[in-house]
């Protein structure tokens, strides 16, 4: 059994996604927003990984299947070994269909991210 945690990125607002935590300039994080971003970014700091997640954001209709990606420069063990990871992150879904499994990234991640990373807004 696995003993790790889903990044809860995402929480319901009623206007759109959330990041799991404040845009860094809005305040100092508090721990438990801390560790939350860093397993993000950890998961994104290996740069077969960071390619997996390009690939799956970048690809003609939002998601991908293994097949279409998995030319990274790694055996296909490894890359499926990634995919969980950014999986187990929750940067990823996936979905079986038939033999293959295809990779989305939901636009709710992709905007959470953002507002993190945002620069200050002028009042």
């Amino acid at each position: 059994m696995s003993n790790t945690k889903t990044l809860p990125l995402l929480e319901a607002d009623g206007q759109g996604a959330a990041p799991c935590c404040p845009p860094l300039t809005e305040r100092p994080m508090t721990a438990d927003e801390a560790e939350t971003a860093a397993r993000m970014f950890k998961a994104l700091g290996d740069p077969v990984r960071l390619r997996l997640f390009s690939a799956v954001a970048s690809h003609e209709g939002g998601e991908a299947c293994v097949c279409d990606i998995s030319d990274v420069g790694v055996s296909q063990p490894t890359v499926s070994h990634h995919l969980k990871k950014l999986r187990e992150a929750g940067l990823l879904t996936s979905e079986r269909r038939g033999t293959w499994v295809y990779y989305r990234v939901e636009p709710s991640v992709l905007a959470a991210m953002g507002k993190l990373l945002a620069p200050p807004t002028a009042a």
